[in-house]
């Protein structure tokens, strides 16, 4: 431990550098603590050659103005608040990439947290210790409290892939149910009649959504599931999902809730059961991830249309920032059926 070092030994230990403050520059640079503030606040006048003088001052001693401490007085911090689910799907962590990629170029700086859905409240109530410019939840929902909370503290949040009823939060989300229309109308079309689905977890609402889209597009061919398997969104539970699901039936069609469960399904129908796709078995998955366009997958899907989500989400932000007091909005985005090799 620590503490147990001779005290030679913790002497000779390097100590962190102290930050450089506004105040060093102000001496270094001859010029008031108030010509530095204003030398790094866009707009604030001050003289030219002075300002060139307060920066490359900065410059030479490594000085950066403290967002944090800048937040005191309410000026803008820049950093945003991203919550995210499960990272293991690959869908939200193509998501998460394109977010940040994003938050970056319009000068944001996203503060990230994942987790499960169950610790989701716990997880925001410590991110909102940071001075927050807004919160961006993916999927997953918070309590009605920690909601309010947040309208106190004035942080807008922003709802990606789920709607939630309240007049101050903006939502996208893609239309779940429309999507599993579309997959299951094109397996009917191909001749398809017995055909299960491997779902995610029931509680959540896309889950349940892309559930009713394959159910009630059935009831109007006049035909019910085959077979019904819940899983979690995974490969590996897509496999084992699989497995159960041909134990006791003989679809020849497979609609999965996500393209990490179809690729599982997919391998384990080829590779453990010498199924040959999509002759006796077709399968269909959604979100349309990296992988699916991988060719020894090939999967047929549903888009759920990853870059306007995420415009629609920067949109939203700046809509909100721009305008704190506006009605909350609701984006809808339309899926996209991607025919491959899979049906």
């Amino acid at each position: 431990m620590a503490h147990d070092r001779p005290l030679a030994d913790r002497a000779a230990q390097p100590r962190r550098r102290a930050r450089v403050t506004a105040a060093d520059v102000a001496e270094a640079a001859g010029v008031s603590r108030s010509a530095v503030s204003r030398a790094f606040t866009p707009g604030a006048y001050l003289d030219a050659d002075k300002r060139q003088l307060v920066l490359k001052t900065a410059m030479d001693l490594g000085y950066r103005p403290n967002a944090l401490a800048a937040s005191l007085q309410g000026a803008a911090t820049d950093l945003v608040g991203v919550v995210v689910g499960e990272l293991s799907n690959p869908y939200d962590s193509e998501w998460l990439a394109a977010l940040v990629s994003a938050l970056n170029a319009s000068g944001k700086w996203p503060i990230v947290l994942g987790g499960q859905e169950e610790g989701l409240d716990d997880s925001v109530t410590s991110i909102l210790s940071y001075p927050l410019d807004a919160l961006i939840v993916r999927g997953g929902s918070l309590g009605e409290a920690l909601i309010d909370n947040c309208t106190k503290l004035n942080i807008p949040v922003i709802f990606s892939g789920r709607v939630i009823s309240h007049p101050a939060i903006d939502c996208i989300a893609c239309r779940n149910h429309m999507g599993m229309v579309q997959a299951v109308t094109l397996l009917l079309e191909s001749g398809r009649r017995r055909i299960g689905y491997i779902g995610g977890p029931p509680t959540l609402s896309s889950e349940q959504e892309r559930l009713a889209g394959v159910i009630e597009r059935l009831a109007e061919a006049g035909l019910t599931l085959a077979a019904q398997v819940t899983s979690d969104y995974s490969f590996d539970g897509g496999q084992s999902a699989m497995r159960t699901l041909l134990q006791d039936t003989s679809p020849d069609a497979v609609v999965c809730a996500n393209d990490a469960m179809a690729l599982g399904a997919l391998s384990f129908a080829r590779n453990c059961r010498n199924l040959t796709v999509p002759e006796d078995l077709a399968i269909i998955g959604f979100d349309d991830i990296a992988m699916a366009a991988w060719a020894e997958f090939n999967l047929t899907t549903v888009r759920n249309p990853l870059a306007k989500t995420v415009d629609e989400v920067l949109r939203l932000l700046e809509g909100r920032l721009a305008n704190p007091q506006k009605p909350g909005e609701v984006v809808m985005i339309d899926p996209d059926l991607v025919k491959r090799g899979t049906h």
